[in-house]
C-alpha cells in the first residue's frame, strides 16, 4: 500500500512537471497526497495490495492500469470541483500516462528481473527445440525459467501449425511446422545449428505426424522427449522437470471411427451388467465404459482379489453413483457361476475371462482348456439359465488357423457361442456375440510392457524372430469397437449372420522388431548402439503372423467402420458338446494328451507347434 501510495504521489508530481514544466509545482500543493490516498481507494476493491509482483500476469496489469485510470480521473475531477485551474488543457491525459507508467513498469521490471520470460541457460549442456501450441511452449519456457540452473538450452520452436511460421515468442523464431520437420532439421543441420534434442511440448501430439517427426528426429541423430503434464508441475520445484519418452501408443496412427454411443447406452443404461475378467486389461476397461453408461448395477468378477480391489477402487472414485457387487469366483466352477448368476440375474454379460499368454498355456494345456473352454461354457450356460439376454465373447485372432493350445481352445470357445446364437435365434433365448481380435498395447503380459521393463534395467530387447508380426491397437479402441459390435448383434439386421463373428479391423500388421526399434528411438536411444536386440527363436505355440480370417470365412460387412463380420462356420452343437465333455473329463483325470486330442478333432485346422520349431533360431538374424 505504501509503494502504490508513493507511486501515485510521484505520479501526480511527474504530470505536473510535463504539462507545465514552467510551474511544475501542484496546485493545491497537497494534491501530490490527494494522488496516495485516490489510488489507496481504488487500490482496495481492486485488491493491489495484494498482488504478487514476482508473479504478475496480464490480467493483474489490466487490474493495475485500471486503478491508475479511474484514480487520475478521480484526481482531476477533484481538481476542478475544488476550483482550481488545471495546469493545462492536457493534464489529464498525461496524469493518466504517468499513473500507468508508475504503476504497471515496476511491476513489469521486477518480474522480467525475478522470473525472465526465456530461459538463457548459458551453463546448459543440452540445447533443445520445442514442439507444440503457443500455449504449452509458454508454460514450459515459463517453468524452466524459475529452475536455478535450466537444464536445457532452448534455442528455437517448431509449431503444430504453418500459420505461425516466421513468428517469435519469447525472443525464440517459430523455424517451421511439425509437418515438416524434415526440413527444418536438415537446415539447422546443414548450419551446424541441429539441437540436441527436440521437446514435445503439446500433449495431444501424436499420430502420422508425430511419426514423421521422429523419422525426420532420427534422421539427424536427435532425440525426441516429451515434456509432462505442465498443469501438473510444481512451482515449489521447477527445476526438477523429467521429460518422458513418448509413449508408443501415441504412434498408432489410426483413422478415429464414430461410434454410436446413443445404441451403446440403449444398450447397457438400467441393465445388470456382469463383466467376467474384470481385473484384467480387456475387463477393466470394459467395466470404465460400460459403468459410463449407468447400468442399473454392475458385477465385476475375477479370481484375482487384488486385481479386482483396483478396478472397484478407481470405480468408485470415477462413478460413485453406479451400483457395483464384486465377487471372487472362478468361471471355470460351474456351480459358483449357477449361483452368481441365479442371484445377480444379470441382463448382459460380457466374457472377458481367459488365460491368453500362449507360452505359459501350453505349459499348462489343461489349465488353459479348463478355463477358456469349459469356464466360457459356464458362463454361458449359467447366463442362459439365469434369462440374460445377451453375451458377448471376447476372442482373439489366434483362434484362427491355431497354433497354440490357447488359440485352439479359443476357437472351440468361439465354436460354442456360434452354436447357441444360431440357437437362440431360432428358439429365442440368450444372443451370443463373439469379437475377434488382436493384441491390445499395453495389456498384461503383452511385448510392450516386456519392452518397457527390458529398457529400464538397459536391454538387451527380447524378439522371437525378425519376421514376426502382429496386429495392435489400444485398450480403449478396442473395448469401444466390442460394445458397437455388442449394438449391432443385439440389434441384428439382414447384413448380420446369425453366429458370424464380429472382427475388429485392426489396420496393418507390425513387425516386432520395428515395434522394439521404435521403442528404443522413444526412449531418446539408439537401436543396436545404446540399447542391443536379441533374437531368441520362437517360443512353444508361437507362430510368425496371426490373421483374423479363417480361408473358409468371408469378410462381410456389418454398414459400422472399423467392423466387419466373419461368415459363420457353426458347428453342430451335439458334436461341440461331445468335445467339451471328453475334455472335462480328461482334466478330471489329468490326460492332457488325450484332452488335446478331443480339441484337434473338432478343430481340425489345429497345427499345433508345440516345441516353437515353426522358425528356427538359426534362421534369425542375430544382433546385439
Amino acid at each position: 500500500m505504501a509503494l502504490d501510495g508513493t507511486l501515485a504521489m510521484l505520479a501526480v508530481l511527474a504530470a505536473g512537471w510535463l504539462s507545465a514544466p514552467t510551474s511544475p509545482w501542484p496546485n493545491p500543493p497537497a494534491l501530490a497526497i490527494g494522488g496516495a490516498a485516490s489510488i489507496w481507494l481504488i487500490g482496495v476493491p481492486f485488491g493491489l495490495s495484494r498482488l504478487h509482483w514476482r508473479f504478475t500476469s496480464m490480467r493483474d496489469l489490466a487490474l493495475v492500469g485500471g486503478a491508475g485510470i479511474i484514480a487520475a480521473v478521480l484526481l482531476t475531477l477533484l481538481i476542478i470541483g475544488a476550483g482550481f485551474d488545471l495546469p493545462s488543457p492536457s493534464y489529464p491525459l498525461v496524469l493518466v500516462f504517468s499513473m500507468l507508467v508508475l504503476l504497471v513498469g515496476p511491476r513489469i521490471a521486477y518480474r522480467l528481473l525475478r522470473h525472465p520470460g526465456t530461459p538463457s541457460a548459458v551453463n546448459a549442456v543440452s540445447s533443445a527445440i520445442l514442439v507444440g501450441t503457443g500455449e504449452t511452449i509458454e508454460l514450459f519456457l515459463n517453468a524452466l525459467a524459475r529452475a536455478a540452473e535450466p537444464p536445457y538450452r532452448v534455442t528455437g520452436l517448431i509449431a503444430l501449425s504453418a500459420r505461425h511460421i516466421g513468428r517469435r515468442m519469447h525472443g525464440l523464431d517459430v523455424l517451421g511446422a511439425a509437418s515438416s520437420a524434415d526440413g527444418v532439421l536438415a537446415k539447422l543441420a546443414a548450419a551446424g545449428t541441429l539441437p540436441d534434442l527436440l521437446v514435445i511440448t503439446e500433449p495431444e501430439f501424436s499420430g502420422a505426424t508425430l511419426a514423421s517427426l521422429l523419422t525426420a528426429a532420427d534422421k539427424q541423430g536427435v532425440r525426441v522427449l516429451r515434456a509432462p503434464n505442465l498443469t501438473a508441475l510444481s512451482p515449489a520445484d521447477p527445476g526438477q522437470i523429467q521429460l518422458q519418452p513418448i509413449a508408443i501408443e501415441d504412434l498408432l496412427n489410426r483413422r478415429q471411427v464414430a461410434l454410436d454411443r446413443d445404441g451403446m447406452a440403449r444398450l447397457i443404461a438400467g441393465r445388470r451388467v456382469l463383466v467376467t475378467g474384470a481385473g484384467g486389461s480387456i475387463g477393466a476397461e470394459l467395466a470404465r465404459q460400460v459403468a459410463g453408461f449407468a447400468p442399473a448395477s454392475l458385477m465385476l468378477l475375477d479370481n484375482g482379489e487384488f486385481a479386482l480391489w483396483q478396478i472397484d477402487l478407481e470405480l468408485t472414485e470415477k462413478y460413485p453413483t453406479v451400483a457395483r457387487l464384486s465377487v471372487i469366483a472362478d468361471v471355470r466352477d460351474t456351480a459358483r457361476m449357477h449361483e452368481v448368476c441365479a442371484q445377480f440375474k444379470p441382463e448382459l454379460v460380457f466374457h472377458a475371462a481367459a488365460l491368453k499368454h500362449v507360452p505359459i498355456v501350453e505349459s499348462n494345456p489343461l489349465e488353459g482348456l479348463q478355463t477358456n473352454v469349459l469356464g466360457t461354457k459356464a458362463v454361458a450356460d449359467a447366463a442362459r439359465a439365469s434369462g440374460a439376454a445377451l453375451m458377448v465373447l471376447i476372442s482373439t485372432d489366434k483362434a484362427v488357423n491355431p497354433s497354440s493350445v490357447m488359440g485352439a481352445s479359443k476357437r472351440l470357445a468361439e465354436m460354442y457361442c456360434q452354436a447357441l446364437d444360431v440357437a437362440a435365434r431360432h428358439k429365442g433365448g440368450m444372443g451370443c456375440v463373439t469379437v475377434r481380435f488382436g493384441n491390445v498395447l499395453g495389456s498384461t503380459g503383452s511385448v510392450v510392457p516386456l519392452f518397457r521393463r527390458q529398457l529400464a534395467v538397459g536391454g538387451p530387447l527380447t524378439v522371437t524372430h525378425p519376421d514376426m508380426q502382429r496386429y495392435f491397437m489400444t485398450v480403449r479402441e478396442a473395448v469401444g469397437l466390442v460394445l458397437q459390435a455388442s449394438v449391432v448383434g443385439a440389434k441384428g439386421g439382414d447384413s448380420i449372420k446369425h453366429g458370424g463373428i464380429f472382427v475388429l479391423d485392426m489396420g496393418e500388421p507390425v513387425r516386432i522388431v520395428d515395434l522394439a526399434r521404435q521403442m528404443i528411438r522413444l526412449a531418446g536411444l539408439r537401436p543396436d548402439i545404446d540399447i542391443g536386440i536379441r533374437f531368441t527363436g520362437l517360443r512353444p505355440g508361437e507362430k510368425l503372423f496371426e490373421e483374423l480370417f479363417h480361408g473358409n470365412e468371408q469378410p462381410v460387412a456389418t454398414g459400422f467402420p472399423g467392423l466387419l463380420m466373419a461368415s459363420p462356420r457353426v458347428a453342430d452343437m451335439a458334436l461341440v458338446q461331445a468335445a467339451m465333455a471328453e475334455i472335462s473329463a480328461q482334466g478330471t483325470q489329468g490326460d492332457a494328451h488325450l484332452a488335446l486330442a478331443a480339441l484337434a478333432r473338432l478343430v481340425p485346422e489345429f497345427a499345433h507347434n508345440a516345441d516353437g520349431s515353426g522358425a528356427p533360431l538359426a534362421d534369425c538374424e542375430k544382433t546385439g
